[in-house]
């Protein structure tokens, strides 16, 4: 099917709240249509492709180096927010491919070590540090050589828009604050479980009355109860709104907030700052495209984008190098 195909398609077959690929309001830096996919399907392939997008797969999700190899990653995580988007998407008729892009996207510039890498760069860069604003800045900026992906403007502002106080003008976008919530919540719970934190007798009955007392269960209420309500605006029933705050309170204080669960995160922060402090110390050991982007926007938020990109074991092998003894380095 060509692109102009699929973009009848859409106008023939989507919702008339879709958001369609041929009325996007394009790219920054404009580029000759594909014949074959639609934009929204270009910035797919884009991000897929990006070295950020492949770090992701070793990077932390919630539990730092755990004994396993069935716990999340910031790679499964977004591939589990893709799928429930996506199929929040098809049930209510909207465009699937403006919804994947901005999943793929939306955690790109997420830390090392999850949100404790985040708090530790919030402490020391000027004007503070936001995962979803960083990952605008690697679509923008840092990907591609310093020149970026050069996505749509609707993705963009759905992967800057999918946390904060920033709502993205398109329904597509704004799935993703669901699908977000509802992905991070339950496989958080399902990895907790998992690391002996919690057991499923341990979640309130009030809630499970609900949702339902597994884990697809809870997810299947919740995505499918987003379709039911929702139309011109997306919506949660006061039930299922409820029993999700419910569950994320009690997800924070079992588990985001347990020393047992987050008891090496201060470790982890601390490794971070001494690399920050360092590299400003020492610019010259940063990569050639680190030192150019410090000439042109400072020390700091150089130093900091490359830390920001690193993923937990290349932050940990750094940290050996300039801080451990060679004889006593981890082998």
């Amino acid at each position: 099917m060509s692109r102009r195909s699929t973009e009848a398609w859409e106008r023939d077959n989507l919702s008339p709240y879709a958001f369609l690929s041929s009325e996007s309001k394009g790219r920054a830096v404009p580029i000759e249509e594909c014949e074959i996919r639609t934009c929204f399907q270009r910035d797919i392939d884009r991000i897929v492709h990006s070295k950020s997008f492949r770090r992701l797969m070793h990077k932390t999700q919630v539990f730092l180096n755990p004994e396993g190899d069935h716990y999340r990653t910031r790679m499964t995580h977004t591939l589990e927010v893709s799928r429930i988007a996506r199929t929040i998407a098809r049930g209510l008729k909207l465009n699937e491919d403006l919804t994947e892009a901005i999943s793929l996207g939306h955690d790109l510039g997420h830390t090392p070590f999850g949100h404790a890498g985040e708090a530790a760069l919030n402490q020391i860069l000027p004007g503070g540090f936001r995962h979803n604003e960083h990952s605008l800045r690697v679509v923008d900026k840092l990907e591609n050589g310093g020149r970026g992906l050069n996505l749509t403007y609707e993705v963009r502002e759905g992967i800057l828009g999918h946390t904060g106080q920033q709502i993205p003008r398109t329904l597509e976008g704004q799935i993703i604050r669901f699908a977000d919530q509802i992905a991070y919540i339950n496989h958080d719970i399902d990895d907790a479980m998992r690391a002996g934190i919690i057991s499923s007798g341990d979640i309130p009955g009030s809630i499970s009355a609900v949702l339902g007392e597994r884990h697809s269960e809870r997810i299947d209420t919740l995505v499918r109860d987003v379709i039911e309500c929702s139309a011109a605006e997306l919506r949660q029933s006061p039930a299922a709104a409820d029993a999700m705050q419910k569950l994320r309170s009690f997800m924070f204080e079992r588990v985001y907030r347990n020393p047992e669960a987050k008891g090496e995160e201060s470790k982890a922060q601390a490794m971070l700052l001494a690399l920050f402090e360092f590299y400003v110390a020492h610019p010259d050991k940063l990569p050639e495209d680190f030192r150019s982007e410090m000439e042109r926007e400072g020390r700091e938020r150089a130093v900091c984008d490359y830390i920001a990109g690193m993923t937990d074991n290349y932050a940990v092998e750094k940290y050996e190098e300039y801080f451990i003894p060679s004889g006593w380095a981890k082998k």
